[in-house]
């Protein structure tokens, strides 16, 4: 299938002159318009709200439907083409939640001075995939990649169960037990269950001790663009040296990492 030439545009009837950069520009003010309404859309309605001459916005239009970006409907109307949804998931599939969160964990960690990790669900457990770190920065509590921890124990696991029903949370306390590695562990289901409350209600999780004492993590959740949780970013640190305005640090980080990924906010 090939891909639509974007330089072609340049050369459309009645464009003489202008610069495939303005033709370029003409052209994604239309498929923003189209974007604006659900149902296919009439040459008046997107001439108008391009402020583009109906020809001029005519003639771009079929170039673009000939490059399947947009289809032509009845009635002389338009709306967004299949082209763009194939350009989409080709994006999608592409797109990979660590290469995301480097850059953003990276300036997280020079704020705090802590080691920021990276971490995904799977199955019962959370798997540590990137983190953030200077050997320079003194002690730190730095989990290894690919390392493993239950998610009744950790903070990024509390939202992966969070996100699951009464019934899906029983089930993994069954399966799981609920063993404890610390005196703060949570090993009662009814604790767990007013734990992942809170974390409904406040959007992060913590992890005081639970996992190993003398440390305490913070954690946020990543969301893809259809909102679903793929991912966490936690902070890990000495329990003596958690800020509280850590925080908020940590999950405008977080937001941005999601954004990344195609997130966007209602």
């Amino acid at each position: 299938m090939d891909t639509p030439k974007v330089a072609k545009m340049a050369k459309v009837p009645g464009e003489v002159g202008k610069t495939a950069i303005q033709v370029v520009e003409r052209m994604m003010n239309l498929l923003d318009a189209l974007a604006k309404h659900e149902d296919a859309c009439s040459l008046k309605i997107l001439a108008e709200q391009t402020a583009l001459h109906p020809s001029t916005a005519h003639r771009i239009l079929n170039d673009m439907v000939a490059c399947r970006l947009v289809e032509r409907g009845d009635g002389g109307t338009y709306r967004l083409g299949l082209r763009l949804l194939e350009l989409g998931n080709l994006v999608k599939a592409r797109l990979s939640v660590r290469e995301a969160a480097q850059a953003p964990m990276r300036t997280l960690h020079k704020i705090t001075g802590e080691t920021i990790n990276l971490s995904v669900r799977q199955g019962d457990e959370i798997v540590y995939v990137d983190r953030a770190y200077s050997e320079r920065s003194g002690m730190q509590v730095v989990r290894a990649i690919g390392g493993r921890a239950p998610l009744h124990l950790t903070s990024v696991g509390k939202l992966f169960l969070a996100g699951d029903d009464s019934t899906k949370v029983r089930a993994y306390a069954t399966r799981t037990g609920l063993a404890g590695h610390t005196r703060n562990s949570i090993t009662d289901l009814r604790k767990l269950e007013n734990e992942l409350a809170k974390v409904n209600q406040s959007g992060h999780a913590s992890d005081d001790e639970e996992l190993e004492l003398g440390v305490s993590c913070l954690a946020a959740g990543i969301l893809d663009d259809t909102g679903k949780l793929v991912a966490g970013l936690s902070l890990s640190a000495p329990t003596d040296r958690i800020q509280a305005d850590w925080l908020k640090a940590l999950q405008d980080t977080a937001m941005q990492i999601s954004k990344g990924m195609g997130f966007t906010a209602k």
